[in-house]
């Protein structure tokens, strides 16, 4: 009766083995697998959004200088809001978009500051070119051209 014990007592630490069964790790793969899809693309979209910082702050920084200087010298011209890597064009401090200024001389002298998405923010079709003037208007387009001013400058 004894060996009968034993070899019940071992049989039964068989089935009771500890760990997780393959089709366990396969469902938990499958459930980590859909978070992450549904995850990942409002993640982006979040991280787009908040570079988007990059260009208004960069471009209401450049539009207060000239107008600090149109103060000073009553002309935009001599004025460089934009270290300029080429004449009247640069990228912003962070690199996601590419600046450029044009300065319209004559009455009225005025500006446009301009700023396209560049590299990985290119995927921001949403608000893909900001731009501000003289008279301190915020503009911004879409990849197709169409006014989004109100969204992508924060009113929206």
């Amino acid at each position: 009766m004894a060996a009968d014990a034993v070899e019940r007592r071992c049989l039964g630490a068989q089935t009771k083995a500890r760990g997780f069964s393959l089709v366990e790790l396969m469902v938990t793969v499958a459930i980590v697998g859909i978070l992450a899809s549904i995850a990942y693309p409002s993640y982006r979209a979040y991280v787009l959004k908040s570079n988007r910082a990059d260009a208004m702050r960069t471009l209401t920084e450049d539009a207060q200088i000239l107008q600090r200087c149109y103060s000073q010298l009553y002309t935009f011209v001599g004025c460089t809001p934009i270290p300029p890597a080429s004449p009247g064009f640069s990228t912003s401090p962070n690199g996601f978009y590419d600046l450029s200024s044009a300065i319209v001389v004559g009455p009225p002298q005025t500006f446009v500051l301009t700023a396209t998405a560049v590299g990985a923010q290119a995927e921001d079709t949403s608000c893909a070119t900001f731009s501000v003037n003289q008279a301190g208007q915020q503009l911004a387009q879409d990849s197709s051209n169409n006014d989004t001013s109100a969204k992508c400058w924060g009113s929206n």
